[in-house]
């Protein structure tokens, strides 16, 4: 007998995906929430403390149907697209839509080097800024600032006290406290010292809220899945 061929996917129906798993949320102000997580695959950047390395490369190509049927097979409600840089695929922007219109509360972690602009209203976007120590400074689109909802937001994760310095200007500069519902500062895990970093904040009084990585405190750092 013949081995089965698996059918080709058109370009512009499909997705390269890491993985898909359920755990609870470990970051933003959703931290602790049950979520379905819908890891794409590549990054246009490489930060030097990044901690999922294992998305640059590899995956598996799968329809938006096959991803969609997949997250809605699951009770869980929110659903949060992440990477890896998820816009780095145009099919994320429909992928999230189709989401969206399924009635899934719908999250996108992105790295802010990549326009927002088409971003379905309904998601909530969660912002990376770059500091300095990421070595990716020069990525961040200042013009996605503008784009930002109520809903969402800003990310900052922080090496160094160089990197909290430059965080508080950003924040300040663009008033973000004022933009979105949450400024986050998030200690990169093995360098920052989350002690120290909640007493610059107390320090600065800058308007923004500790963002601690929950599944790195349950679970294995280096663990997929969680």
């Amino acid at each position: 007998m013949a081995p089965e061929i698996s059918p080709v996917i058109p370009s512009d129906e499909r997705l390269r995906v890491t993985e898909i798993y359920t755990s609870v949320q470990g970051e933003s102000t959703h931290a602790g929430r049950p979520t379905v997580f819908v890891r794409l695959t590549g990054c246009n950047l490489r930060c030097t403390w990044c901690d999922s390395e294992f998305t640059f490369t590899g995956g598996t190509h799968r329809s938006i149907d096959d991803v969609v049927a997949e997250v809605l097979a699951s009770p869980v409600n929110l659903v949060e697209v992440t990477g890896g840089e998820p816009l780095a695929q145009r099919q994320c922007i429909p992928l999230m839509q189709r989401l969206v219109d399924a009635g899934r509360e719908v999250m996108l972690e992105t790295s802010g080097s990549i326009s927002i602009a088409e971003v379905p209203e309904q998601v909530a976007v969660v912002l990376d800024l770059k500091p300095p120590d990421s070595g990716e400074v020069d990525a961040n689109l200042v013009s996605n600032i503008p784009l930002l909802k109520p809903v969402d937001e800003v990310k900052f994760v922080i090496a160094s006290r160089r990197d909290f310095d430059w965080s508080v200007e950003q924040v300040r500069t663009h008033r973000l406290d004022e933009r979105v519902h949450a400024v986050l500062f998030s200690p990169v895990w093995g360098q920052c010292d989350g002690a120290e970093l909640v007493d610059w904040m107390l320090e600065e009084q800058v308007p923004a809220r500790l963002s601690i990585q929950v599944h790195k405190v349950l679970w294995n750092p280096d663990e997929r899945g969680v």
